[in-house]
């Protein structure tokens, strides 16, 4: 026992011995947004060693003759900030493993910057491998160790800039459970859904005889649901048997409707794909053990280690744990796709997709490619056009790389929507200025229309007693979600137009932003009842007209309170891609509490009812009956895994690429709650409790970030300690906070007692 224990010491140590080592050097190091440059994949199924001749292999391509390098800035002891850098990059590994850069060396650079650091060497060349490490100078430990080697290829063609991306991945999984149902059926289970295909070994006495097998996404009476409804996914395939034992791939035939002209293909060496869950064979009399069946799974590369969350309600656990999933499962498809029906990229999906895979992952790349993709092949909603530029910016924040905001810049100008400004100053897709050079302008082939939320009523077989999800929506001509948005779009334009150095645009979008808030007040608000109207002519408000402008900031600080209460009147009287704006306007306005209701309801308007119903991906409609075509694989669906991170643990970037984070919880009734949270520049770990009048924060700030902290005020004021000592509770930027500071990287140890 004491060898036991001892044996156990030792290897602690050594595994701790190895984490300080690679603490003490640059990791997570990223070519143009990519970490695993260096991997390679046969028919998607990672490679370990070198490819067997004539395989078909799968690797990330790095197409930009000057792409970025980013890197997480080693602790060094004590968390610090990073003063300088050194990168080299070399054409044979032999000289990188001596520090020399034979291409590049970029020398001692007197730099904070860690991120999206360009490459300023020569171009690279086509169809190269080239092997690339940095080493930083940080203001507490000095100069570190050289990073590991990060090799990475170029393709085969390069332009100044274009964006990276991963092939799609697979992953080889075994059942969670197989139970035999019949005297020759099994019933095999995955424990998720996932988009894969499913391969299978049987045994037969003969040639010529036929097994039948299942697969689907629902189960029912402890059976495969072979007639779910919707676009729930089922299907039927006929297996003839050869003698002996033999392994068979389920071949998935392709679907007319998701394999269109405008549907997202799978590429060759994956090829079709089907999401289930469940399995069912029949007419098989042989015996069927674990490692006879296996799903591979098709996705984009995924971290399942990036994000953690827990917290003392265990139908909040339930939700986050699904919706995390599901931004790796329905990431099938190497795009952000509206789920299985169609495969089509839409913007709002895409909007939704993104800030979701950056709350659960440290990942970029996919998110980008689908913004860019979009940018040349628009959807039909006005909103969704405007939502390029949300999405353009979240880009930016989230990776402190500007090169797509230059590159797109004069798409993005049109998608303002300025062109369709009439004399009154609200924009209008109803009094003919859609013209064709409007059109050309956004990339559009025809005319767009307001959409305000989806579905409408009447449509898509909605019972006569649906009124579908907008609310009762008045549309007019001057519609006001469709005017908060553009108001939205005129904002980051500027922020924009600033980034990149255009100081005049910077000017005009600005200005046009701040007198565009105050016309749309003046024409939108109803100051005798204290909320927004639907229309510039109608005075029928629904959640929609009051939760856009709320989450823009485009309400005056003395009607935040009112509109607040109006949307709190209509509960959850939206989409699941409503519910995106609906959060975030709640939790802006320091509705905390309620926004916890409204994630951990259990009726049939919350995330609760896709468990309850008994997905393990998120629905594309709260209920069949509010969208009964609807599928049960929409990462628009998503939305707590973005909300959690970014609004309930109150983590969202400041400053591009996190430099300056902000911190500021609302975890309303939670007794405790802790989180692993994902950045460019490292995780940032939380830990809160909340119990016997005491909000404690124990925070783990990354290297080279700095992070603006703030704890919930309690009503009637607190006394807050920030790592032991008192500290005055500094005013806040709005809401019931208290302001703890700035603070540097490390650890540290906040509370607020209430007086």
């Amino acid at each position: 026992m004491k060898n036991a224990k001892t044996a156990v010491i030792a290897c602690l140590s050594a595994f701790c011995t190895i984490l300080a080592a690679a603490q003490d050097k640059p990791h997570g190091l990223l070519t143009d947004l990519l970490e695993h440059t260096d991997k390679t994949w046969g028919g998607g199924i990672e490679i370990s060693g070198a490819p067997q001749n004539g395989q078909n292999v799968q690797y990330a391509e790095i197409a930009s003759a000057h792409p970025s390098f980013s890197w997480i800035v080693p602790r060094d002891g004590t968390p610090a900030m990073q003063t300088a850098y050194r990168i080299i990059l070399s054409d044979n590994r032999e000289d990188a493993e001596n520090g020399k850069g034979n291409i590049w060396d970029s020398e001692t650079v007197n730099s904070k910057e860690s991120v999206s650091v360009i490459y300023a060497g020569e171009a690279l060349k086509p169809n190269t491998e080239y092997f690339w490490r940095v080493k930083t100078i940080t203001d507490a430990g000095g100069e570190s160790g050289w990073s590991d080697i990060k090799a990475f290829r170029t393709a085969d063609r390069l332009e100044e800039y274009k964006t990276a991306h991963y092939p799609i991945v697979k992953t080889r999984e075994s059942p969670a459970e197989i139970k035999k149902i019949g005297a020759e059926t099994f019933f095999i289970d995955f424990g998720k859904a996932s988009f894969g295909q499913l391969v299978i070994t049987l045994d037969s006495e003969k040639d010529g005889a036929h097994a039948a097998v299942h697969l689907g996404e629902k189960a029912k009476d402890g059976r495969l649901d072979r007639k779910p409804g919707g676009s729930i996914r089922y299907q039927r395939h006929e297996l003839e048997l050869k003698k002996g034992r033999h392994t068979y791939r389920i071949e998935i035939p392709k679907d007319k409707r998701n394999t269109g002209a405008n549907a997202v293909l799978m590429p060759d060496y994956i090829g079709e794909v089907l999401p289930f869950r469940y399995c069912e064979i029949e007419n098989y009399a042989g015996n069927l053990a674990a490692e006879d069946i296996a799903r591979e799974s098709a996705h984009y590369p995924f971290d399942n280690s990036a994000a953690q969350f827990k917290c003392s309600n265990e139908t909040l656990n339930q939700v986050w744990d699904m919706c995390k999933y599901s931004i790796k499962a329905t990431s099938f498809a190497g795009i952000y796709v509206d789920g299985d029906r169609e495969r089509i990229p839409y913007e709002a999906d895409a909007l939704i997709n993104q800030l979701c895979h950056y709350g659960v992952d440290r990942e970029y790349s996919m998110a980008r490619r689908s913004h860019e993709y979009l940018l040349e092949r628009p959807t039909w909603p006005t909103e969704w056009i405007l939502q390029s530029l949300i999405i353009a910016w979240n880009d930016y924040m989230h990776t402190g790389d500007s090169r797509s905001l230059k590159a797109n810049y004069e798409t993005l100008k049109a998608r303002t929507l300025m062109a369709l400004r009439e004399k009154n100053g609200l924009i209008s897709t109803k009094t003919g200025l859609q013209t064709p050079e409007f059109s050309a302008s956004i990339r559009f082939n025809g005319k767009i229309k307001d959409i305000v939320d989806w579905p409408h009523k009447g449509i898509l077989g909605l019972d006569k007693n649906e009124g579908g999800e907008t609310d009762g929506f008045v549309f007019e001509d001057y519609n006001s979600v469709v005017n908060a948005f553009h108001y939205e779009a005129l904002k980051i334009m500027g922020q924009t137009a600033k980034t990149l150095g255009l100081e005049k645009d910077a000017a005009f979008y600005s200005r046009e932003a701040k007198s565009f808030r105050k016309r749309f007040n003046n024409a939108f608000f109803d100051k005798e009842n204290g909320r927004y109207a639907d229309g510039a002519a109608t005075r029928h408000a629904s959640l929609h007209a009051n939760m856009f402008p709320l989450a823009f900031g485009m309400a005056d600080r003395k009607n935040v309170k009112s509109v607040a209460a109006f949307i709190k009147s209509r509960g959850m009287a939206c989409s699941v891609y409503g519910a995106q704006f609906l959060m975030d306007a709640l939790y802006d306005a320091g509705e905390a509490e309620y926004a916890l209701s409204m994630l951990t309801k259990t009726d049939d308007r919350g995330w609760y009812n896709m468990i309850r119903a008994g997905s393990t991906i998120t629905f594309e409609a709260w209920d069949g009956k509010y969208k009964p075509n609807q599928d049960w694989n929409h990462a628009w669906g998503a939305v707590p895994a973005n909300i959690i991170p970014r609004k309930l643990m109150g983590v969202e970037p400041l400053e591009p690429g996190f430099s300056l984070v902000r911190i500021r919880p609302q975890t309303a009734s939670l007794e405790w709650a802790k989180a692993v949270l994902p950045t460019i520049r490292g995780q940032i770990r939380m830990k809160i409790e909340n119990k016997k009048g005491i909000y404690s924060l124990r925070v783990s700030i990354p290297p080279n970030m700095e992070a603006d902290v703030y704890l919930p005020l309690p009503e009637g004021g607190g006394r807050l300690s920030v790592n032991g000592n008192h500290a005055k509770t500094l005013p806040s930027d709005g809401g019931p906070f208290a302001y703890a500071g700035r603070l540097p990287p490390g650890e540290h140890r906040l509370e607020m007692t209430a007086k």
